[in-house]
């Protein structure tokens, strides 16, 4: 593997530990600005990162919404010049004052890289398993 693509790699494995962690400040920051969400369960797109945090924010005041753990599968990462796509299939505990729950998604993160080097997040994509549902 070349350097590329391990630091490609990194970037995707500090985004998820930091979801699967909680740390949701370390979470944002490793999305772009003006990057983009969709999600199969909000019924638009989002088209920020403050946008998407804002709505964390909600999802955690309104319904005390929290990860609790988050497992990283089936995992492959493309690289393309600048510009990275990692996908893999994620299995994610979350707790709302509803309970817990389990979630089995795919999921599709589009990095690219800033002129420092750094990669950042400007696209994540969620959708559920089909598999998980099939089992």
């Amino acid at each position: 593997m070349n350097n590329d693509h391990e630091t490609a790699l990194a970037a995707a494995d500090a985004l998820i530990a930091a979801f699967a962690e909680g740390r949701t400040d370390d979470y944002f920051a490793a999305f772009a600005a003006e990057a983009s969400f969709v999600f199969h369960t909000t019924d638009r797109r989002l088209d920020s990162t403050e946008e998407y945090r804002g709505l964390w924010h909600r999802w955690s005041e309104e319904d005390g919404f929290r990860v609790l753990a988050c497992e990283s599968k089936d995992r492959r990462l493309q690289l393309l010049g600048d510009t990275a796509v990692f996908t893999h299939s994620v299995t994610t505990r979350v707790a709302t004052r509803a309970g817990e729950e389990t979630l089995h998604e795919r999921e599709t993160i589009v990095l690219h890289r800033t002129g420092d080097g750094t990669w950042l997040a400007v696209h994540e994509h969620l959708s559920p398993d089909p598999a998980a549902t099939a089992a």
